[in-house]
């Protein structure tokens, strides 16, 4: 299926992998169809497309890479929601942000997707833990690396 984007133009992408978020995000709730476009070979950070909407797209990765130990809670109506045949069956990505130069994500409102319906959703944790803007990466040192002797 070819889609347009506003940032890679007409694309090409597997309808078997459209994420179905039934209640749309937060925010924009008639945007309900999503898929995650790899921008390079092995990446970090995915874009997550919406398939209607060349516009809109979010920066996403799997939290898990800053922060090994983040656990979703996955209750009981959302393991129905998303087809789960156990909590353990779903990917976990959180939207990345840029504020103030910093790489930040929203460690408190994951997008949980089943890894065999495709169904998504995001949840908001009740766990005040992380925060909505957790730190990821700030920008470098603009110190010199080498100094004169």
């Amino acid at each position: 299926m070819l889609i347009q984007t506003s940032r890679f133009g007409r694309t090409e992408i597997d309808e078997t992998r459209i994420m179905s978020f039934s209640e749309g995000l937060p925010g924009f709730p008639k945007h309900r169809r999503f898929v995650l476009l790899q921008p390079a070979p092995d990446p970090v950070f995915f874009w997550m497309q919406c398939v209607d909407d060349p516009e809109l797209a979010f920066v996403v990765c799997d939290p898990r890479t800053f922060v090994p130990d983040y656990r979703v809670p996955i209750r009981k109506d959302e393991i129905a929601a998303l087809a789960l045949a156990d909590p353990g069956d779903c990917h976990v990505l959180v939207i990345v942000n840029k504020v103030d130069g910093e790489l930040t994500a929203n460690l408190l409102g994951p997008i949980v997707v089943g890894a065999h319906s495709w169904r998504a959703r995001q949840v908001v944790l009740s766990d005040k833990q992380y925060g909505i803007r957790y730190r990821l990466l700030s920008p470098c040192s603009r110190q010199p690396v080498a100094q004169t002797a």
